[in-house]
């Protein structure tokens, strides 16, 4: 009888720490032995000449969500899943968005309901907090971090989502008791607004100017106020898609003086500009985000942070609104003015691609990095090490199975989301997944999506630990 499930062989296994010459051992979705050469099994997976990563940890991505506009994200927890899994992303963390005048209990319950019957891949939940009750603080949230949502968003920029620094505080101090991560987008909401009124008085209402309206500098200042607000509760914070390098060096100075401060960088602000929105009529709409694409020295910055780590982890911050569809990008018409786009680039398959290529490819970045920054450290951060996010003895079988060799050029048609374009539109990289496991079935084989929806399963994070080291952390009841 075979002793395994599957063997992977002949492969190079890569972790956050290690590069090794084995084969890899699954039975009933675990890794379960890691050896120079092991025993019989039902299937083989021959790797030779491939590198065996774990599944990725996409930590920051928009499924199945309405924005505070009230647009819908093309994807589902089907598609988004799919699309997931052919770039070699195994677990994803999207958001239970609270919208003001809501329970985020109700919230959670439909999100269970929206993934329940359509998961692909394994999936936890972030909560965005936009409206933070005396019900909501005291009651709602203690019991969802108690079942296994231990991570919340705010919001310091739009009017329908923006917390005040009072209320943040609130937040952050309840996190800091629950044993809870708090992540900030942060923006100055008043600067944006008077330098976006300018902007519209003086007729300019073209795509482009959307990031004369978010300029670096109002990061920059949300960046240092929220990082004073955490050290005045001594809570940790996750700064999320930060976009060039003078909000990162707030980050420095914060670790520098022993804060609990980590942050996050997105394809998008490592390998495109703002020069891709002053495109001709309403093209430059594909590009927006917030914050805005920014500069070269912007990008050397952040590939600099990812270096020394001080970026933990890259996310795709997949936000799938689509172009030519009056729900998506144009759904206040196709002149309308950079105040009514949907902000949010698709990203969800060509994370790790683009990373892979970019960074490790061109020497900027090695292995290691790769997989810590795309798989370790969220799975640490999020409370799912080491179930997920390495290669190791008993944890889940989440692997990708690489060909670094491999060239491909991105176009729309090779991608497997629910969008009609993508902003990294015949960009050649090298390096792709060939075959994805999630728990030891593979899901995604050289070309050919396996599996069913309804295959993913909830996951349940761990809390941390107050007062021990930050990456502490206890198992969600």
């Amino acid at each position: 009888m075979p002793e395994f499930d599957v063997v992977i062989r002949n492969g190079t296994v890569v972790t956050a720490s290690d590069r090794v010459r084995c084969e890899v051992g699954i039975r009933e979705g675990k890794v379960v032995a890691l050896a120079d050469r092991l025993g019989p099994s039902s299937a083989d997976i021959d790797a030779t000449g491939w590198l065996v990563l774990p599944g990725g940890v996409d930590s920051h991505c928009h499924i199945d969500q309405k924005s505070s506009t009230g647009v819908i994200t093309a994807d589902d927890f089907y598609s988004g899943g799919v699309s997931a899994a052919c770039g070699g992303t195994t677990t994803i963390i999207p958001f239970a968005a609270q919208h003001r005048g809501q329970s985020l209990r109700d919230v959670v319950g439909d999100y269970h309901g929206r993934a329940a019957h359509k998961a692909f891949v394994d999936y936890g939940f972030h909560l965005i907090v936009s409206d933070p009750t005396e019900k909501v603080l005291n009651e709602e949230l203690p019991e969802l971090i108690d079942e296994g949502c231990p991570s919340f968003k705010i919001y310091m920029t739009y009017d329908a989502l923006k917390l005040t620094d009072r209320q943040a505080l609130d937040v952050l101090s309840l996190a800091r008791r629950e044993g809870a991560l708090v992540m900030v987008h942060a923006e100055n909401s008043d600067a944006v607004a008077w330098l976006t009124a300018r902007l519209l008085s003086e007729g300019h209402t073209a795509p482009k100017f959307h990031a004369a309206s978010r300029p670096v500098l109002v990061e920059r200042e949300a960046t240092s106020r929220i990082i004073a607000l955490a050290e005045l509760v001594d809570a940790p914070i996750l700064i999320v898609h930060v976009s060039g390098g003078d909000p990162l060096e707030e980050i420095r100075r914060a670790r520098d003086r022993g804060l609990r401060v980590y942050a996050e960088t997105c394809p998008q602000y490592l390998v495109l500009t703002a020069d891709e929105m002053d495109r001709p009529g309403f093209e430059g709409a594909k590009y927006m985000c917030s914050p805005p694409l920014r500069d070269q020295a912007g990008q050397e910055a952040l590939w600099e942070g990812l270096r020394d780590g001080l970026l933990q982890v890259f996310s795709s911050d997949h936000a799938p609104y689509r172009f030519d569809d009056p729900e998506g990008k144009k759904k206040h018409g196709a002149d309308a003015p950079f105040t009514k786009v949907p902000n949010g680039l698709p990203g969800l398959e060509t994370r790790l691609p683009l990373l892979f290529s970019e960074g490790v490819g061109k020497g900027r970045i090695d292995l290691s990095v790769f997989v810590a920054v795309t798989a370790t450290a969220p799975a640490q951060i999020y409370g799912l090490y080491p179930r997920k996010g390495t290669i190791a003895v008993g944890s889940d079988a989440d692997i990708a199975i690489w060909d670094p060799e491999r060239e491909l050029t991105i176009t729309r048609n090779v991608l497997h989301d629910r969008m009609d374009y993508t902003p990294y539109e015949g960009m050649k990289v090298t390096g792709w997944p060939v075959v994805t496991l999630s728990r030891g079935e593979v899901i995604w084989n050289d070309g050919r999506v396996e599996g069913v929806p309804g295959r993913g399963r909830f996951l349940k994070r761990a809390r941390r630990v107050p007062g021990l080291p930050p990456d502490s952390h206890v198992p969600a009841r």
